[in-house]
């Protein structure tokens, strides 16, 4: 008996050591390398999610669909409350990185209300951002942890859970978009981004990236030196908009089409 408490003990020390490992924020003991292994595991998984919502789509409208939904509530909530929790674990809770005013942080709170209220308005304004945003951040991702390290499972969490928010709105819930989301979509956008600019100034934070380009590579490097990459970022969030409004509007046109 004594040998097994023992054994016992020796494991659950380990698992314990591991798990206060994990969530250290020694990001030079995990480094992140963009589309290294690890990355392009990630981003496979989160494609597989996306086709697999997509092709069983039908099964989930009939007797997973509040199932699903409320998964995907906790997911977000779940990411949310974790990453607070690790930044004060580690005594590193910060106003410049810890609001909800980053585009991705903000996604996860829309999409939180999107799913619970089914307020077609807040979809409209959480697809774009979230589609436009989270989804270049799985590609793209601004981070400094790597696999194994919490953060690194969190961050992928966070954002295929806003992505798959958004695609359930469409495939399952059968939301569609106009031309007017496009508009309002942007014009809300840009309001979050003049308050955002104004907490950026009031704390000395980047959220948003509208103070300076993010430390790690990113499309943003592409788009000119600081503030001109401001009106490049305008530009190209329209474009990635209207891109993400055409298959709505193709769908469109083919159903009158057909009538």
């Amino acid at each position: 008996m004594l040998g097994e408490y023992s054994i016992d003990g020796c494991m659950l020390g380990g698992i314990e050591d591991l798990i206060r490992e994990v969530l250290n924020f020694r990001y030079e003991e995990y480094p992140f390398e963009l589309f290294s292994a690890s990355h392009l595991a990630a981003i496979m998984v989160s494609i597989g999610c996306m086709v697999g919502l997509y092709i069983f789509r039908d099964y989930v409208k009939g007797s997973m669909k509040n199932l699903l939904k409320w998964v995907l509530v906790t997911f977000l909530v779940l990411s949310e409350v974790s990453f607070q929790v690790w930044y004060g674990l580690n005594d590193l809770w910060d106003v410049t990185i810890n609001l909800p005013f980053q585009l991705c942080s903000m996604s996860l709170y829309l999409c939180t209300i999107m799913l619970i209220s089914n307020n077609y308005r807040m979809f409209e304004i959480s697809f774009f951002s979230s589609m436009s945003g989270a989804f270049i951040a799985i590609v793209t991702p601004e981070l400094f942890f790597g696999y194994p390290h919490f953060r690194f499972f969190q961050f992928f969490l966070a954002h295929l859970s806003i992505v798959l928010s958004c695609l359930y709105m469409v495939w399952i819930v059968g939301y569609r978009l106009s031309f007017g989301s496009v508009i309002r979509a942007f014009m809300a956008l840009n309001g979050i981004a003049v308050v955002a600019y104004a907490v950026n100034k009031v704390v000395g934070a980047n959220y948003m990236f509208l103070m300076h380009k993010p430390y790690n590579a990113s499309p943003i490097d592409y788009l000119g030196e600081y503030p001109w990459y401001l009106l490049s970022l305008e530009g190209g969030s329209l474009l990635l908009f209207l891109l993400l409004y055409a298959p709505f509007a193709l769908f469109k046109k083919n159903r009158k089409g057909e009538r």
